[in-house]
């Protein structure tokens, strides 16, 4: 009994040293011997493993999930690089089982691959990466990227490597489709018929520009990128283009120049973008020089005819001062012969007449050459009241002697616009002998005094525009025609009366310069013609 106790006396002990005596404290109670206290402690104890046994099996159970569920291939691999083993993903995507290679598993290779991160990894024991490509089990191809880790025994020596891919098959197909779809792009870019620029935003640079640029400008790709755009155009309307490009889509015929100087007028289109992660203007020029030519004669030509349609009026205008001239010539040729004394006075008087008439004449003659002039495909600081005088020089007598009555309501303060003076002479020209022409059809002759013969012209600002009113008292347009009234060569003027290209010109021209021209008309009361005309933020 004594040596049981002696026993017993040194297993408390050794409980005592090895688990202290806190857990003592926690199940020791007064009144109970050793042998309880062990029997307690030995209870307790199993009930800690049983606890810690649950924690390492939920553990396990949760790492074991984590590797067969992961969202991505892991495999576990000897030395030999065979199959130790693998998770659920990898099974299902690939034909294999425990012990196969896993260069065979992966890729179906009799041999390792050349370049293997788990080699580097069992030989120097770190994490490499890589990127690989196999066969699927359903035989479609596969990308992935890969990254090995080292697995080592409690001696630190490496036992095993892990392997773990993310596929990245549909990322590659993606990339692919990109680069095809630049490509495709790209190819589109370069042949595209028209000149393309890709300009910086704030310094208008050439970042980039299309094999058209080349044909239609000259220069070579090189010699134009990182330089400016503006340097392909005007000296002289560079700062006013530059804002123009950044705050407006459509800039129409706007000069520009070729490698040899040649100058060419374009259309530009604007809109905003973004290459290689900066803002961008896409800039896409059309060349319009011969269709301007085609125009411009088609334009001379309508002049010309204008012009013989004017010749009567014309023709009066400088009769009166023939007139004057015919008769202060015939009293000094008459007071001459019969050698009769001129008062000096008289003779100050005849001269000053004869110069004034000869003055008027000239003005009218150069009036008519520089309306016959063929004027320039640009654009100025242009007040519209000074064209619409001139158009009226041509006509005041001619009207005069049709009885036709001219009511003048401009604003003496009208803004200016940007536009050719000439060019806008020729619209007003063709809209009051149209004016006129209405008139005399609906009148008839001058006899009949009871028909209204009147031309009102109006000018002033409303909002941001010019407006310009030409009305008529004539005939009026029918609803079945008056749709085609901007057609070229319509017309409802008798055979050798008219072109039909006066009011195709005149809104070609309105349009040049971003203007809009509309017809407000009755049958048999009369028309008007109302243009507008932008007024430009700065000049």
């Amino acid at each position: 009994m004594d040596s049981e106790n002696s026993l017993l006396e040194q297993v408390y002990q050794d409980v005592c040293t090895t688990l202290g005596e806190s857990l003592l404290d926690t199940i020791g109670m007064p009144g109970k011997d050793r042998e309880q206290v062990l029997k307690d402690i030995i209870q307790a104890l199993l009930k800690r493993l049983e606890a810690e046994r649950k924690e390492l099996s939920r553990i396990k159970e949760e790492y074991n999930n984590l590797f067969q569920y992961a969202p991505c291939y892991i495999t576990v691999q000897d030395k030999n690089f065979r199959l130790v083993r693998f998770n659920h993903e990898f099974a299902q995507q690939f034909e294999a089982k425990e012990g196969d290679f896993c260069y065979t598993a992966y890729k179906g290779r009799t041999t390792r691959c050349e370049r293997c991160p788990v080699v580097k990894t069992f030989k120097d024991g770190k994490p490499h990466f890589s990127e690989e490509v196999g066969v699927k089990k359903n035989g479609t191809t596969s990308y992935w990227l890969v990254r090995t880790a080292p697995i080592k025994d409690e001696s630190g020596e490496i036992v095993a490597a892990m392997e773990m891919c993310i596929d990245v098959t549909q990322m590659k197909h993606l990339e692919a489709e990109i680069r095809k779809s630049e490509k495709k792009y790209r190819n589109f870019f370069s042949t595209i018929p028209n000149p393309v620029f890709v300009l910086d935003k704030e310094t208008l640079n050439i970042l980039d520009c299309n094999n058209s640029v080349v044909q239609t400008y000259g220069y070579s790709k090189d010699e134009l990128l990182m330089t400016s755009f503006l340097n392909l155009c005007d000296e002289n309307e560079r700062e006013h283009l530059a804002s123009e490009l950044r705050d407006s889509n459509v800039l129409n015929q706007r000069r520009q120049f070729r490698k040899d100087g040649e100058i060419i007028y374009v259309n530009i289109r604007t809109s905003q973008s973004e290459y290689e992660g900066n803002n961008v203007l896409l800039v896409t020029t059309s060349d319009i020089t011969e269709r301007l030519e085609a125009e411009q004669q088609l334009i001379q030509a309508s002049k010309m005819a204008t012009l013989g349609e004017m010749a009567t009026g014309v023709a009066h205008e400088l009769n009166q001062p023939l007139t004057v001239i015919k008769t202060a010539s015939s009293f000094l040729k008459k007071k001459t012969s019969k050698k009769e004394k001129i008062d000096e006075s008289i003779l100050r008087t005849i001269a000053s007449e004869i110069d004034s008439q000869v003055d008027r004449a000239t003005r009218i003659i150069n009036h008519m050459r520089e309306f016959g002039r063929k004027a320039e495909v640009k654009t100025k600081p242009t007040q519209v009241n000074e064209a619409l005088r001139n158009a009226l020089d041509f006509f005041n007598q001619q009207l005069k002697v049709r009885g036709i009555e001219v009511v003048e309501e401009l604003d003496e303060n009208l803004p200016l616009i940007l536009a050719d003076l000439n060019r806008l002479e020729q619209v007003f020209v063709n809209l009051l002998i149209n004016a006129r022409d209405a008139i005399e059809e609906k009148c008839g002759s001058i006899e009949n005094r009871k028909c209204e013969r009147r031309i009102h012209i109006r000018t002033y600002a409303s909002g941001n525009n010019v407006v310009i009113e030409i009305a008529d008292t004539g005939i009026g347009i029918s609803s079945s025609v008056r749709d085609r009234i901007f057609e070229p060569f319509f017309t409802t003027k008798k055979v050798g009366k008219g072109t039909g290209l006066g009011l195709s010109i005149s809104y070609g021209i309105v349009k040049d310069y971003n203007g809009t021209i509309e017809v407000h008309t009755k049958k048999g009361e009369g028309t008007t013609f109302v243009i507008t005309f932008p007024i430009p933020e700065r000049l």
